[in-house]
């Protein structure tokens, strides 16, 4: 072919690409001299006749040129159009036949083979021609591959690969497959050293589970070498299937990769998928069994010494109106008939098999929670019935549960390997955090859909962290209070764009001691308005309190003993003893405080530990204090910290901060809303060449 340059162009770029994506050449021509007398461009072989040649240098007698056909096959066999030219060719079939005849080519030619291997699966992802094309005696012999104990890697990948192909586009095949292949021979394939076969295994595990039959779900104990994989999603399978992939996966020696990640994403989904069907199913009210369960939840809580008939004497009546009364305590929202509770779906029957689990497998827990909230002011109770279910569908809708794996997603969360039962034990953790967040709220019952929401901020923020252990998700939640929540959505807030800037940043900065010093007045000024204290080792059943106040000069320490807990501020000639400010030394908390050293101490509960903080000043001498809350506590240790000029580091201290920054930099920037702040400084401009422009008023 001559292309001939026009005569008036400039300049002409164009290019001629090969048919094959792969490869293609390129000219490119900028100036009329390249090409003064045109250019022979020489074009590639067709993709008809490419195919038509590869085809028969594959059926030909020459063993390396079969090789090197095969190995350009494997190559080509990617791109649509030769693709689409070889299977028409009835090249599908003749490769086919080269694997039924697997056993010479397994013996001698492994390479071949697998070049072979390669280039069906390619040619079958087209979609142009169906599945359901493959023989028995193919499907036999794919599936000999991943059985047999050595094999090269290279073939059990693309048989493991293959296998998944089939299981995932045709049912008919699935059913095939499921007859070659036990759940032994693949979970031998997630033992070996290699994640790469790890990965195809389980990919292929993910497909069958996909595929199982709802009636292949219960459970019975089963000899796993003998198990066909129609039994994958079988919960004793699911059992053994999950100990093998946190031993030798996620806990291996190496690395997980995107594509091992996504793979356990999808069987983690898959897994929750499991609970589908209790999700969506309604109670029926009818159903004696399933009014038993609500029954033992009463019976575990209150420990009634009464069968699921009833309590012996009285009438109906009578028991009716103490059953409704145990069920108002248990938190149902109907506690004339809880039954009507359980009709919504999601969540429906899960939420009852959740509560059934916390109260039979962590029984304590249960009854705590249920009899701290029964004894609890009406207007402060956590319903524990209603939280159970609204958070049963929030853990559903976080999780997915019922919906398809997502093909771009791998956020797969270690901690759901752990243990077999593991939604069940991820709602125990969870129902414990959401008591515990009802109280440091102190919500009441219109602030049920806040506390949710907080909650749902708690847990998925939790789940980021992807916690290795069910044990590291508590410790991560303790740590994840509601005061901890508020301050990560005010450093959030501030750490949008707008507050990134160089002047927002620059203005921050400077406003800052501003603040400090504004807390540190707070603090200081109520140290001199005082605080009553809980004396330390009295044993008397009569509490005796203390009183200490910072003189308005801020240089002594006033403190004496009072008669009773009086509210307000206590006369400087009413307290006898002082320190002075120069002779304090440092200021201890929690395990550091010589009073909680103590034997007798040493019985506190925590909460004690926590209010605990002590004065060490000259010469060797402390001064013991026990908060009577939290916010006293910090407001003291910031005071004296700031009396000492150190740094307030309290949880208090950083709040404020956040809050009060926050709201005087809104102020500030208040007139500039929906104005761009540039980044850097405008320029400034030159000096004028003279000044004669000034005007003089005459």
């Amino acid at each position: 072919m001559r292309w001939v340059l026009p005569a008036q162009p400039r300049v002409l770029c164009f290019s001629i690409r090969r048919w094959h994506p792969a490869v293609h050449y390129r000219t490119v021509f900028q100036t009329r001299g390249d090409m003064k007398n045109g250019t022979i461009l020489r074009l590639a072989v067709s993709p008809s006749r490419a195919a038509r040649q590869i085809l028969e240098r594959i059926q030909g007698h020459s063993t390396d040129g079969r090789l090197e056909a095969m190995k350009e096959l494997a190559k080509l066999s990617a791109d649509t159009t030769f693709a689409t030219e070889f299977i028409n060719m009835e090249g599908v079939t003749v490769l086919t036949r080269l694997v039924e005849g697997g056993t010479k080519l397994l013996s001698h030619y492994s390479e071949m083979l697998a070049f072979t291997l390669t280039a069906f699966l390619e040619l079958m992802d087209h979609g142009i021609v169906s599945w359901d094309i493959v023989s028995l005696t193919f499907i036999k012999q794919i599936a000999g591959f991943v059985s047999q104990p050595s094999v090269d890697v290279s073939i059990l990948q693309r048989s493991l690969a293959i296998l998944e192909s089939m299981v995932l586009n045709s049912q008919a095949l699935y059913h095939k497959i499921a007859d070659e292949i036990t759940v032994g021979q693949l979970i031998c394939h997630l033992q070996v050293s290699n994640q790469e076969i790890q990965t195809y295994a389980i990919a292929l595990i993910n497909a069958l589970f996909l595929k199982a039959p709802e009636d292949k779900r219960q459970e019975k104990p089963l000899n796993l070498m003998d198990v066909p994989v129609s039994e994958m999603a079988n919960t004793f399978v699911q059992k053994h299937l999950r100990s093998i992939i946190l031993n030798h996966v996620i806990r291996g020696n190496r690395p997980i990769k995107t594509e091992m990640a996504h793979q356990l994403y999808v069987l983690q989904v898959l897994t929750f998928n499991l609970l589908e069907e209790r999700m969506m199913t309604k109670m029926d009210s009818n159903d004696q069994g399933q009014r038993d369960c609500i029954f033992e939840l009463r019976r575990i809580a209150f420990d009634a010494e009464s069968d699921s008939g009833g309590i012996s004497g009285g009438g109906t009546e009578k028991r009716k109106a103490m059953y409704s009364k145990d069920y108002k305590m248990l938190g149902f929202t109907n506690h004339v008939n809880p039954a009507m509770d359980f009709l919504q779906t999601p969540p429906g029957m899960l939420a009852l098999d959740n509560m059934l689990y916390l109260a039979k497998h962590h029984q304590d827990t249960y009854v705590r929670i249920v009899l701290e909230n029964s004894s609890r002011e009406d207007k402060h109770e956590c319903p524990f019935g209603r939280s159970a279910i609204e958070l049963t569908k929030m853990l559903c809708e976080i999780l997915q549960v019922g919906e398809l794996p997502n093909e771009g997603r791998n956020d797969y969360h270690p901690m759901f390997f752990t243990h077999e039962r593991s939604f069940e034990e991820f709602f125990c953790i969870c129902i414990q955090l959401l008591n515990k967040t009802w109280k440091e709220m102190r919500a009441t019952a219109e602030d049920f859909n806040k506390v949710m929401q907080v909650v749902r901020e708690q847990i998925t923020r939790a789940l980021t962290s992807k916690p290795n252990s069910l044990e590291q998700l508590k410790n991560k939640l303790r740590s994840l209070s509601y005061t901890e929540i508020l301050r990560l959505r005010q450093s959030e807030r501030l750490s949008q764009d707008d507050f990134q800037s160089k002047p927002i940043v620059e203005l921050r900065e400077k406003i800052q001691p501003e603040i400090l010093e504004l807390i540190k007045q707070q603090r200081l000024n109520r140290l001199c308005e005082g605080s009553s204290f809980r004396k330390t080792g009295n044993r008397r059943r009569q509490e005796r309190f203390w009183f200490c106040r910072l003189a308005l000069n801020h240089k002594v320490l006033h403190y004496g003993d009072l008669e009773d807990n009086v509210q307000g501020e206590v006369p400087y000639e009413s307290l006898q003893e002082k320190i002075p400010v120069s002779d304090i030394k440092a200021v201890v908390t929690g395990k550091d405080c010589p009073h909680m050293k103590e034997k007798s101490a040493l019985k506190q509960n925590k909460e004690v530990l926590e209010l605990a903080f002590s004065i060490l000043y000259d010469p060797d001498e402390t001064l013991n204090f026990i908060a009577p809350n939290k916010y006293e506590y910090c407001i003291w240790i910031d005071g004296v910290n700031a009396l000492l000029g150190r740094e307030m580091n309290s949880e208090l201290a950083r709040t404020d901060m956040d809050t009060l920054l926050s709201m005087e930099m809104k102020l500030r920037l208040l007139d500039l809303e929906n104005i761009q702040i540039p980044e850097v400084p405008p320029p400034i401009p030159k000096e004028p060449s003279s000044y004669d422009f000034v005007y003089h008023y005459g």
